[in-house]
């Protein structure tokens, strides 16, 4: 249905009287909310004044006083700092066989496929050895790839009371 100036004017009262949209679209009939939303504000009826209400005053309780601070107690000690283990590196050990003999159109399945070169030259190629094992890589050059997780430190009883502190 359209907008005709009986419905245009049946909406301009429903909407001072104080109606809401969903409820002017029922009365109206065969319009949506939204289409009465969008003609309210074409019409520029929007400026809606909200009943004002009183102010209200809200006594807040007064904070109770913090304690006066205690003496100061000894100063804390600082623990020193310790020094990080370097991870030993395992030593490697390469057979005697000569890599760099795979290409990319000869590796294969179960052969090293170590990086040799510069992958930009013609002359790079791969380790090609065979591999033994599950992962892509021979035995020395996973030895260089991959290496062994650090065993985590564990705090000392001082530290983690350190820790805690916040939560007390």
């Amino acid at each position: 249905m359209g907008w005709t100036d009986e419905r245009v004017e049946l909406l301009k009262k429903l909407w001072q009287d104080g109606l809401s949209a969903s409820q002017i679209a029922k009365q109206l009939g065969g319009v949506t909310r939204n289409a009465v939303i969008g003609k309210v504000h074409r019409l520029g009826l929007s400026g809606r004044a909200a009943p004002s209400k009183p102010a209200r005053t809200v006594f807040k309780a007064p904070r109770p006083a913090r304690p006066a601070p205690a003496a100061p107690s000894a100063p804390r000690r600082i623990a020193e700092p310790v020094a990080a283990m370097a991870p030993t590196p395992s030593p490697v050990r390469f057979v005697d066989e000569e890599p760099g003999m795979a290409t990319v159109l000869t590796l294969g399945a179960h052969m090293c496929k170590w990086p040799i070169g510069d992958p930009a030259l013609e002359s790079f190629t791969f380790c090609g050895r065979r591999t033994g094992h599950e992962g892509p890589y021979c035995m020395e050059h996973s030895q260089v790839a991959y290496q062994p997780a650090q065993a985590k430190k564990k705090g000392s009883p001082a530290e983690l009371a350190r820790s805690l502190r916040r939560y007390i």
